[in-house]
Parts: C-alpha cells; structure tokens; sequence
C-alpha cells in the first residue's frame, strides 16, 4: 500500500483556531501502526480543546486533536505481530505508562503518569496527536479490531459505549429486574440506557430538558422518559417506585444539578454512577447519601478493556448506534462539524468527521 509522505489533517494553531493543513504522515515507532483514519466523531470535549488547548497537548501548530476514531492498518512498526496490513481497527484513546500500580491493576484511564511521554503514557487527541487527520500513529494497546460488519461510522461511538460500561463495572453492574434512572440522554447517556436493558434492567427511566434528545432514548430501550421542565422528577420517580427510589441511578449530564437529582431518586442502600464530566463545582446532599447506606463510585472514559467487550455486543446486534449519528462532514468541513455539534444544530448528537 502506498503511504505518502504528506496528509491533510486538522491542525490547532490556537484559540478556537483549527485550521486544515497538509502536514507529515507520521511513522510507527515500536509497539506502534499506522491506521488510515476512515472516520472520527466528535466528543464533548473536543470544542473545549478546541477553544483552551489540553494540559500538556502538543504545540499550537503542530496540535491534532480528535480521538473517537476508525481506520485500516497501513503500516506496522518494530515488534508488531498483533494487528496485519488491512486489519479495519477502531482506537480507543488513553494508554496508561503500563508501569504504574494504577495501570498495573488495569485502571490505566487514570494512569498516575499521565503526560509523562518519556514513561510511555499516551492521550490520544489529547496529550499526542489524533485522529482529525488521514493518518495517525499509535500504539498498539489503544487499537481493537472492528468486526466485519460494524462501519467504520459505528466504530467511532465505541468510545461513548465503552465509557457507559465502565460507568457499571465501577458501580457492581446493573442486576437483573433492576429499576434504573439515567440522567442526561447525551451520547454517553444513551448508550447506557441501550446497556442498562442489555443488562437486563426491568425499567429504564430517561431523564433530561431536552424532547428531541430524550425521543432518541425510546430507539435506545428507554421505558420511561421524563422531561423536568414538563413534570415533576421526585414525585414522578415516586409513582414508578413505590416510593421507593430507583437501585441504580446514572448521571451522565455533567450539569450542576445532576448529582443531587441523582442522591435523591436513589433508594436506601441503592447505587450512583457518576460519569459526567463536570465544568463547576456541584452540591449535594452527602448526609442522605450517607444514612441511606448509597454507594457512589466515578467512572473515567472507557477503563478496563470495556471497548473490547462492547464490539461483540454491536456486532451480535444487542446494541445499535446508529441512531446517535446524526450527522457527517468531510474533514475539510471540521468547523462546521463543530459548530454543527456544538450548537445541537438540526438536532445534532454524534457528528461523524470523514477524511
């Protein structure tokens, strides 16, 4: 396969300042391949990047961000026998140092190296380059093979998948006949839902402010969808409970509120999830979380190999994503991919960049 020497990426020069160029194809470097990026979606931190940087990113003007993305094998560096020339591959972003007890433990999202490039840790689109570009380097570790008939577009929402199945392992998964309350019908939301009945959850109660995004949740195996703005949240979890509160409660909107709607849905010695990401400080009542026995526990990305376990799921057909594409733009189109994201204009949940 012939590998040119330049390629078109999106390149962060600073504020709010991404910029199509042509740039150098990188090169594999051990326990390293090249993928040909066929597809790289959006994530709600990409805009922020967008405006601030990252901690530690790469220099403006040589910064690539993006890291939801697909592509094919072209190239293999030294000590590569794992993946083959042609292998269709989807990345996941974060490769913890593999050194420290963090990492060693498998919890390598939360590596206690993090930025530390000379002790191996990698953040993909963060930290190093990414995938808003036809070419990206990286590491081994970070890659997994994307079934036959799983495309390429599908492949870029494994991430959101796997950070909602992470969000479970962390909180003792959902149990059968379970009663569960997700909040905030966002991407990562969404497919907690679709998991939550995977699962085996007997009902699942969508929570959000928005009627367009919580319609999508019925595609997704919502039983229940509340809007407060229109209703009630405690008196109407109060109806469907018993009184009670629901077993697990998912908060998946990173607003300032979440976290206390999610203390005070949640039963006696029930379970919350935190898998937002939160811009502010939030309050909550911890002295309720307390005498009703609640165990909480936060779930950072995609950990513990969990977009290794969500493509049999996609492939088998358990769960479906492509109701969360809503949209897709060519990579020399990438602002407006992001205003189109960032603005939820025409409805927007995952925008689909194609190089």
């Amino acid at each position: 396969m012939s590998i040119p020497d330049r390629m078109k990426a999106a390149v962060l020069f600073g504020s709010n300042d991404l910029r199509v160029v042509q740039t150098v194809v990188p090169k594999p470097e051990k326990e390293e391949v090249l993928v040909k990026v066929k597809a790289c979606a959006i994530c709600g931190t990409d805009p922020e990047i967008i405006e601030h940087g990252w901690p530690n990113c790469p220099p403006f003007g040589s910064y690539i961000p993006g890291h939801e993305f697909s592509g094919e094998v072209v190239a293999l560096g030294e000590g590569v026998d794992e993946f083959n020339i042609g292998d269709r591959v989807v990345a996941e972003p974060h490769k913890g140092c593999g050194r420290c007890i963090n990492c060693i433990r498998g919890l390598y999202t939360t590596c206690l190296n993090y930025g530390n490039l000379e002790k191996g840790h990698r953040h993909y689109g963060f930290t190093v380059n990414g995938g808003y570009a036809e070419y990206v380097a990286i590491h081994i570790n970070c890659l997994h093979k994307l079934p036959d008939n799983v495309s390429f577009e599908e492949g870029t929402i494994v991430t959101a998948a796997g950070t909602a199945l992470y969000g479970m392992e962390r909180i003792g998964w959902v149990q059968p006949g379970e009663i569960v309350a997700v909040i905030g019908p966002g991407p990562i939301g969404l497919m907690a839902v679709q998991l939550s009945k995977v699962f085996g959850a007997s009902k699942v109660i969508l929570i959000g402010t928005r009627n367009s995004r919580l319609s999508v949740g019925l595609k997704m195996g919502a039983d229940v969808l509340i809007n407060i703005k229109e209703e009630d949240l405690y008196k109407r979890i109060n109806e469907l409970t018993n009184g009670y509160g629901v077993d697990l409660a998912i908060e998946a909107s990173g607003s300032t509120d979440g976290p206390e709607q999610a203390v005070k849905i949640t039963r006696k010695s029930g379970r919350i999830s935190f898998i937002g990401i939160y811009k502010n400080m939030v309050k909550m009542d911890l002295n309720r979380a307390v005498q009703y026995n609640i165990q909480m526990a936060g779930g950072k990305a995609e950990g513990m190999w969990c977009i290794e376990r969500i493509l049999p799921l996609l492939a088998q057909g358990k769960i479906d994503v492509k109701p969360l594409i809503t949209h897709k733009f060519s990579l020399d189109d990438i602002n407006e991919a992001v205003k189109t994201f960032k603005e939820r204009i025409g409805g927007a949940i995952k925008v689909v960049v194609i190089p």
